[in-house]
């Protein structure tokens, strides 16, 4: 199935180490009759996953593929050390490369922070995956680098993390097939950007509402006469009189009767 209108429903890829929950909340309250679906996937599998149609978007890890996907950058997280509760790194909230390049330090086959070999001593083999190298960590192999998100993942009650000020770090991106942006992809765009129910760009905005003219007074108010204007004549706007002289017609004063 996938998100157009023959079926109206939007299948959401994610990677670990994202919430998509408060988006989804949003998606349910503006469209409640089109089920979305999640869609787990580990974080190397994103972009097949896409471009086999399995999703109709994903919250996934850049970079993605850009002559096929469409990816719209989100949040960018900050890297950690993964370390037992009693190690040395435990001593400041922050720490730097430099102070742990003596560390063996475990690099997953699954590691999504962009550096081919992390700094410090590499471990013996690489782990399969993150959950696996937080289980050599709370054995005390080594320590390890992730984006906080996965850290709080795996967490476990005898490891911490602190956050390592100068290491790659993560984008999350919201990102989709650029041949397949169909309204409902649109739609969870407008989600993840922050616009409004009421949107231009959303598919189902809704319509401004008509302006209404206030209405006159029934009774209108009572004209008055222009000045200049005899009420009881038929005057122009000049003062003048219906034969165009002004004043009033020439020579049609009356005087007091001559006596005979």
């Amino acid at each position: 199935m996938t998100g157009s209108e023959a079926s109206p429903t939007f299948r959401l890829a994610y990677v670990p180490g994202v919430t998509p929950a408060k988006w989804v909340r949003i998606w349910n309250e503006r469209l409640p009759d089109v089920p979305l679906v999640l869609v787990p996937v580990a974080a190397a599998d994103a972009s097949d996953v896409l471009r086999r149609g399995e999703a109709d978007a994903g919250l996934v890890r850049l970079p993605v593929d850009r002559t096929f996907l469409s990816a719209i950058p989100l949040y960018t997280e900050a890297t950690v050390v993964v370390a037992p509760k009693d190690h040395v790194v435990t001593a400041a909230e922050e720490v730097s490369l430099d102070e742990l390049a003596d560390e063996v330090v475990l690099h997953p086959l699954d590691d999504v922070l962009d550096w081919q070999q992390p700094p410090g001593e590499p471990a013996f083999e690489r782990p399969a995956t993150t959950e696996d190298a937080v289980e050599h960590v709370a054995s005390g192999i080594g320590i390890l680098y992730v984006p906080q998100s996965l850290a709080r993942l795996h967490h476990r009650k005898d490891l911490t993390y602190r956050t390592v000020v100068d290491a790659p770090q993560s984008d999350v991106a919201l990102s989709w097939p650029e041949d397949a942006t169909t309204e409902l992809v649109e739609d969870f765009i407008g989600i993840v950007r922050g616009r409004t129910v009421n949107s231009t760009r959303g598919r189902t905005p809704t319509p401004p509402q008509p302006k209404t003219k206030a209405k006159r007074a029934e009774t209108p108010a009572r004209r008055k006469p222009a000045a200049g204007k005899s009420t009881g004549g038929r005057t122009g706007n000049t003062g003048k009189n219906a034969r165009g002289s002004s004043g009033g017609a020439k020579g049609t004063k009356r005087g007091k009767p001559r006596g005979r």
